[in-house]
């Protein structure tokens, strides 16, 4: 082994130094990169040789080399944002993402995601953000099968839906007069001494149209506590009579708690508008108490227009369209890794799984995959102090590499000249 080895354990150092200069510059140059992730060098000694002495065998060592860049996976800091398709993830998950047409999948913790013209929720270089769809003939559970593309339709109008379930929850005062019958056998909406209380809601036809139903009830026999009802639509002045109501001397119906039933229509709306029955539920007490509706709920509603949509911190992606409705659409699925160590960077904040990362857990958010949060953006997680400690030693490091280089040519020109 002669004085020229050391000159190249020298140029082993230089260039090993200069790559670990390489990944600082470009921790350094992503420190405002959404969701990026450094990287680390580990070096590692060159394989020795073997030198005999009079004291046996020793082992000269023959430079360094880099063993591998290591990616480094630690929580970013979170900024936070006016935009409710942001999203940021705290945990170890991250977002799945394809490319339209491309099965392939890419993951990134860069959450800016974003609606494309088609109504598909889209990454800034266009990739797809994948979820579980939810059934939206049932509004509150997902439906089975891979994740896919999140895509809301309705990015006109959503359709109307006729009210088929119309609930009056309210109290009857049990201090009311007993109405004459006598004198109005039937209950007038034109003659206020003809019922004790009415009360109106908004329902709707199957075109959207909304309509005014108006139900009245009267007290006929105070110590039956019994109750006469009807109800009239658009403000009709025929009533139709519903079944009387009886209360107990608690002031509760008789089928407490569950609401009396009773089944209006077919009405026809006279405006090509299917005809419609509706399920009338009358949840009332008789309680000394002024009349009054505690509350109406009915499962009708107009034609709307899409006015936003948000993402949850649940990762549900909802549309909210102008006549109130609020349609679930998708949850954002969360893609783990046993070895996040063996993803591939393959720029624009993506990785792609190569076969060292293990197996590949893929599933909703929650406290094994990551935990979501909305108008939040995660940042870089480059620490710049550490990174400018790391630059002065990687320097130093090849300053002495390179002061070795030198040395050894004034050795090995002192060499040649002996020869003088």
């Amino acid at each position: 082994m002669g004085i020229q080895s050391a000159m190249y354990s020298g140029v082993s150092g230089l260039n090993t130094n200069s790559q670990a200069m390489s990944v600082i510059g470009n921790n350094l140059a992503n420190t405002n990169t959404l969701g990026f992730k450094g990287s680390r060098t580990i070096f590692s000694d060159v394989l020795s040789s073997n030198v005999y002495g009079s004291g046996g065998m020793s082992q000269v060592g023959r430079g360094v080399g880099l063993s591998i860049v290591d990616a480094v996976f630690s929580q970013g800091t979170f900024e936070s944002t006016s935009s409710s398709t942001d999203v940021a993830i705290e945990g170890s998950g991250f977002f799945v993402l394809k490319e339209p047409n491309d099965n392939t999948a890419y993951y990134s913790r860069a959450g800016s995601f974003r609606f494309d013209q088609d109504g598909y929720l889209v990454n800034p270089e266009g990739l797809r953000v994948q979820g579980k769809l939810f059934d939206l003939a049932n509004n509150t559970e997902i439906l089975p099968g891979d994740p896919t593309n999140i895509q809301v339709t309705n990015v006109g109008l959503v359709a109307a839906n006729p009210t088929t379930d119309m609930t009056f929850i309210t109290n009857l005062n049990a201090n009311s007069k007993v109405v004459d019958t006598a004198a109005y056998p039937a209950i007038d909406p034109t003659v206020r001494a003809s019922y004790t209380y009415a009360a109106s809601s908004e329902i709707y036809d199957s075109q959207g149209v909304s309509h005014l139903l108006t139900v009245y009830w009267r007290m006929v026999d105070s110590t039956a506590n019994q109750w006469q009802a009807g109800y009239t639509v658009d403000n009709s002045t025929t009533v139709t009579n519903l079944p009387d109501l009886f209360f107990t001397g608690n002031g509760q119906s008789p089928n407490y708690p569950d609401p009396f039933t009773t089944t209006i229509g077919p009405i026809d709306w006279g405006n090509g508008a299917n005809p419609s029955t509706i399920d009338l539920n009358l949840d009332c007490t008789q309680y000394a108490s002024n009349s009054s509706v505690i509350g109406t709920v009915q499962n009708g509603y107009g034609a709307g227009e899409l006015t936003n949509v948000t993402i949850g911190n649940d990762g549900t992606v909802v549309a909210s369209y102008s006549n109130g409705k609020q349609i679930n659409i998708a949850r954002l699925v969360l893609a783990k890794f046993q070895n996040p160590g063996g993803l591939q960077q393959v720029g624009a904040n993506r990785f792609i799984a190569s076969v060292d990362v293990g197996v590949v857990r893929v599933g909703l958010p929650g406290p094994e995959l990551g935990k979501i949060y909305t108008n939040a953006l995660e940042q870089s997680n480059v620490d710049m102090g550490q990174e400018f400690v790391n630059m002065i030693t990687t320097q130093r490091g090849f300053q002495a590499n390179s002061k070795i280089i030198t040395t050894v040519d004034e050795m090995l020109t002192d060499l040649i000249n002996l020869k003088r």
